[in-house]
Order: C-alpha cells, then structure tokens, then sequence
C-alpha cells in the first residue's frame, strides 16, 4: 500500500513539530515542509534575550537546519512562497522567491503552519533606517548588531506587551535610555490595571520611561536616513533605534483564498482535531484561532507552547490518530529586571465580562520560608466565581518564584477546581522550596474568607476613588516608623496593639478602610472592630505593597 504525501506550509515551531510528528507515527510516508523563511526551526521567544548578549551566538537561536530534518527523512524547501491552494486537485502552488518560478506540490494531506506577521509601522517615517520588528532572527541580528556597535544612546520601544517589554528590558540592560510608549491605558495585556500599574512602577525604577495612552504618529530622520526620533500625541521621543512590537496578525490570507473559513479573530478556524472545515487541511500555531476553555469563545493566543502542542496533536490526528486540544486559558510569564509576572485564565475584568459574579483577592507572601535565604515576596491575585467558588483566573508577580505557583494554578483551573479545592491541595514543602502554607494556599484561605463572608475587602483601584471622599476613612493600623516611609493619603493611624483601646478615634458613620503592609494586621484589625459592633469595615487588598498610587510621608 502506497503511503500518503504530507505536505507543511511554514515551519518555525508548530510546522516543524507536526512535521516531525508525522514522520514518527508514519515513518515510510514522505514528508515535504516548504516555508518563504531560511531560519527554519528557531527560538522566536529568545530572540529579545539575543539583543543584549544574554543568548550569546546566533547559533543558539536555532534549533534544527534543513539537512538535519533531512537526516530524518524530512523534505525541507525555503524560500518557497505557497501562494494557492487548490483543495479539489489536492495541490499548492509556490513561488521560488529567488528566481520566480513556480512549484506545485501535491499532496493527500496538508498542514498549515503560516504564522503571523508584525504590524509595521504604516506611518510617516516607517522606512527609516534602524526601524525594526522583533519577530524573526534577522530582525534581532540587526538590532544586536547596532548594540555591539556602541552607537545607540536611546531606543524606543512602540508596544507594551510581552515581547516589546522583553525587548526594553534588555536594550536597557546595555545602559540604553530606553522608552516604551503603549497606546493602551495600561501595560501588559492580560493583567489586571493594579498590576500593570505595579510593574510600570518598577520599570521606572530601573530608569526605564513609560507612556501609556499615548499614540505615535510618525517617526523623524536625518539627512542619512536614519531615524531620530518619535512624534507621539503628546510627546517627541529621541532615538537611535525604534523597536516596533505593536502587534502581529494571524497569516490567513493563503488559507482564506483557498476557501477556508475565518473565525472572529482573524485566525484560522479549526476543530479540536486542528483541522479546517475542508477535510484534510489542519491549521496550527500561529495562523490558527484557539478556544478559551472556560467560556468557549474564540480567542487567539500566539504562543510557542500552543504551536507545539497543535502540532503535535495535528500530526497525530492527520496519520489517522485521535487527540483533541481543549483550548487554552491564556497562561503566560515573563521576567523583567529581577521581577517576575504570570497570569493565566480570565482577569477580573474579562470574568465580570463573561457574566460571572466576581470575588477577588491581593495577598503578598513569601515564595519560600522567611527565614531561608533569599526568600522573596510573590503577590497572587485570585479570580473566583461567588456562587460556585470556582476559580476563574490568576496572575502571580514579584521577585520571588511565580513559574511553580501559576502552574498550580492552571492545573486547578483546567480540571474545573474551586478555591476550597486549592486550600486543601498537598503541595510539597520544605524551607528552601516553599512555606509550610505556601503562597497559593494562604491566597486561597484569605478569598474563602472573603467568599464566606467572614471578611470585607476593597481592591487598590476602588480604594484609590475613596480617598479624597469624606464618607470613608483609611486607618492604618501600621507602626509609626512605617507609616513614616509612606502612608495612603488622609489616613489615619492606629497601631494595631492600640486599636481596641483608641476604637472611639474612628467614626462609626464612616466606611472604614484598615489598612497595613501585606493585610494580615489589617485582619486582625478587622476581627476587632467586628468585635466592637463596627458595621462599615473594609481591608484594604494586598496592604500598602499592592498600592499603585501616591503616598505621602
């Protein structure tokens, strides 16, 4: 029996897995991958760590060449632009992008690995010289090389979301005056406001600039050609390089000629199965929409761990195989300087979005016993559902460990977990690895407390609305001393150990909110004040370390 022709269109992660996948469970069938690109199989997600020397030879960015597929029986052609798929005649036709000739490749089934493109900069001045996307090893080999040249003072990065803040982080880390302008109102989609805001914060501190809201509108260049600055709504941003990381599209123009269907996301429309709604095209990685697997909504979440596990799935299933993909929740994290950010299933804006009725949590803690040596403080935010107590959503920051606890909590949230659930979890513990009662576990016992109504809270951002208003009261029940380096303005302040005694200090007509450093002395102040018959009482969530906004000394 003849064994069928599989034919890949695009490479990268997801076209080079499903192709490696099919020449596992088929090894007798031909395999042919033709892509326009002549890095095949490279690591898109260190190409910012390439910038600043970090991942130092060229060499590391790539995994496998063409003649190590071929050692494998795997065909592999580049510079081989497919632009039309005949689905009745079961062929392709490609273009060499060298000499212009056509190629057409036949085949009985066929996989789309197209990817995405950056959104280039279609503005006045988007031609300069030293304007650059950030999605492919030549983009980041000519951004190093201007780096090693020693001759770039200021860099702007246009984008703040995963990649343009990667790319900043190490531009800066060379001792670039480095600016990231974002037109959104906040940093890093996929965090909550508070958290963006804390993450701005320290990116500041690092002596990194920060725009938000703010749209650029042309880029200015000399006489050379190359660029020198960046006109935004409001501002003019010197440079020497532009970074432009200010969104990609999903490659479905080849796929939507060919008749296949779009979804709502511009991406690829496929099944749990990965294919199309033409039997035998499969889509996978980055041209492909996803499902988010808690409301069934079509999403797209161009990640090197979705293209990887699409491929694999779709080569599976295209030699006759049965996997499914569930769909994803959006998980992600990154490091920037010495903090750490994870997020995964729905932010509190999306689950009140969704129609959920939403109870949330801030709690600081340490990644590891407080006593072992360099014990850092994590912050996890907890998204429930009231009525059910499923958890929704979770986002873990800080310079402690958040990898671990953000994969926990994508566990629990895949298998359908409550926050009760994740209480009771038996999670490995030792001082160097964890406390006794880990981060996620005490995140989950202060939201159980709150979820059974055994205490009030108020987020950062309501909080911040509260106080210039003379209905409410902040009382921080900190000590002197550390009220002294920063306090919430308007507050007053009671330690703790007088709080019962000096209870008559606070009026009762007031919504009052305590007030203290991570929330547990907050707590305790609120059992108290419970105890003394007071109606109107309130933690602030996460204490002064989760404040994003001014304080006064």
């Amino acid at each position: 029996m003849e064994e069928p022709k599989f034919l890949v269109i695009g490479a990268v992660a997801a076209g080079t897995k499903a192709a490696a996948k099919i020449k596992r469970e088929r090894p007798g069938a031909g395999v042919t991958v033709i892509t326009r690109e002549h890095f095949i199989s490279y690591a898109g997600c260190g190409l910012p760590y390439y910038l600043s020397g970090v991942i130092k030879e060229q060499r590391e960015l790539v995994v496998k060449g063409p003649k190590e597929f071929a050692s494998d029986g795997i065909e592999v052609l580049c510079g081989y632009e497919a632009e039309e798929i005949r689905p009745g005649e079961k062929l392709v036709m490609a273009r060499n992008l060298e000499d212009s000739s056509y190629r057409s490749f036949t085949y009985d089934h066929l996989i789309l690995a197209t990817g995405a493109s950056p959104v280039a900069p279609s503005i006045p001045g988007g031609d300069l010289r030293n304007v650059f996307t950030l999605r492919s090893v030549p983009d980041a080999v000519g951004i190093r090389g201007l780096v090693e040249a020693g001759k770039l003072r200021s860099a702007v990065v246009v984008g703040g979301g995963y990649a343009g803040l990667e790319a900043a982080e190490n531009l800066a880390s060379r001792g670039i005056e480095t600016c990231v302008v974002e037109l959104a109102d906040y940093i890093l989609p996929g965090f909550d406001p508070e958290i963006s805001l804390i993450i701005r914060s320290y990116l500041e501190s690092k002596g990194m600039t920060v725009k938000t809201g703010d749209r650029v509108n042309s880029l200015e260049g000399n006489n050379a050609g190359d660029v020198t600055g960046v006109h935004t709504d409001r501002h003019f941003i010197p440079a020497d390089l532009v970074v432009w990381t200010a969104g990609i599209k999903p490659n479905a123009d080849l796929a939507r000629k060919a008749g296949i269907i779009v979804g709502p996301t511009g991406a690829i429309k496929v099944n749990a199965n990965m294919e199309t709604n033409i039997p035998g095209i499969f889509a996978v990685g980055d041209c492909a929409e996803n499902i988010q697997r808690q409301t069934g909504n079509a999403a797209w979440f161009p990640m090197g761990s979705t293209a990887n596990k699409a491929g694999r799935i779709a080569g599976i299933n295209v030699c006759g195989g049965q996997d499914a993909f569930p769909g994803v929740l959006g998980t992600a994290v990154i490091k920037l300087f010495s903090l750490n950010a994870a997020r995964t299933g729905l932010t509190e804006t999306e689950a009140r979005k969704a129609g959920f009725q939403v109870e949330t949590v801030l709690v600081p803690a340490n990644d590891r016993a407080h006593y072992y040596p360099g014990a850092k403080t994590v912050v996890t935010k907890l998204i429930a559902d009231r009525a059910s107590g499923r958890l929704l959503g979770a986002q873990v920051f800080g310079q402690g460990v958040v990898d671990k606890p953000v994969d926990i909590l994508v566990t629990l949230i895949s298998l359908g977990g409550t926050v009760d659930d994740l209480a009771h979890l038996d999670l490995a513990y030792a001082p160097p690895f964890s406390m006794a009662m880990s981060s996620t576990i005490v995140a989950a016992n202060v939201l159980r407390n709150k979820l059974s109504g055994r205490l009030a809270g108020i987020s950062p951002l309501a909080a911040r609305e509260l106080v210039d208003d003379s209905g409410s009261l902040f009382v921080d029940v900190r000590s002197p001393a550390e009220v002294a380096t920063g306090a919430i303005p308007n507050s007053l302040n009671i330690p703790l150990p007088e709080l019962r005694r000096r209870a008559d200090e606070i009026d009762r007509r007031k919504d009052v909110i305590l007030v203290c450093k991570i929330g547990k002395r907050a707590y305790l102040g609120y059992l108290i004040l419970k105890e003394l018959e007071f109606e109107q009482i309130r933690i602030l969530d996460g204490g002064t370390t989760c404040w994003p906004f001014e304080t006064v000394k």
